[in-house]
């Protein structure tokens, strides 16, 4: 169905904004603010522009830039800060990659992924 990254949300330490995809807009509120707090904290912290993207099999992936004359933008502590994000909310992130695999993939759901 799809054959590129899909990004799901992102945020800008330039722009001050934040982007959700509206074709996941049947996602709950509460996951929603989840993932405009992750995003924002994230980009408040460490500058840069972050996003968060389904690749073709359905994982979600961290992409993190930043402008060249951002002398600010820290990328050691960005990848410090994702590899921290991805063990505190392990299960976050893993219920929206089966939400995506089932709901946009059409994948089956096995049961022990349910659980």
């Amino acid at each position: 169905m799809y054959q590129e990254n899909v990004v799901l949300c992102g945020a800008s330490a330039y722009e001050q904004k934040f982007y959700f995809n509206p074709d996941f807009q049947a996602l709950p509120e509460q996951i929603r603010q989840e993932l405009q707090i992750m995003c924002v904290l994230f980009t408040e912290d460490v500058g840069g522009i972050l996003t968060l993207e389904f690749t073709e099999t359905g994982e979600l992936e961290f992409k993190v830039e930043a402008l060249e004359a951002d002398a600010f933008f820290d990328e050691i502590g960005s990848a410090l800060k994702i590899k921290q994000i991805q063990r505190e909310k392990r299960e976050f992130l893993e219920s929206l990659e089966l939400y995506y695999r089932v709901f946009f993939l059409g994948e089956e759901a096995d049961s022990e992924e349910v659980e």
